[in-house]
């Protein structure tokens, strides 16, 4: 799957702190949702359909993904 980011507006994680730790970007490119590490904007993005995001989503509130 690709997706043209060059036009994309990132936002930023309303959990991520400013002192520039963990924190996590994403942006829609069309029918695609896609995440990217704020520390690094032009290293690897992953990109998910409508479906999976709104699946991803639900994990990341049920705690699936918490260390």
């Amino acid at each position: 799957m690709e997706a043209d980011l060059s036009g994309a507006v990132w936002r930023k994680a309303s959990l991520s702190s400013d002192n520039g730790g963990d924190c996590v970007e994403m942006a829609v490119a069309g029918p695609l949702f896609a995440l990217r590490d704020s520390k690094d904007p032009d290293g690897p993005k992953l990109l998910f359909t409508r479906t999976a995001w709104r699946a991803f989503l639900g994990e990341v509130r049920l705690g699936a993904f918490d260390v």
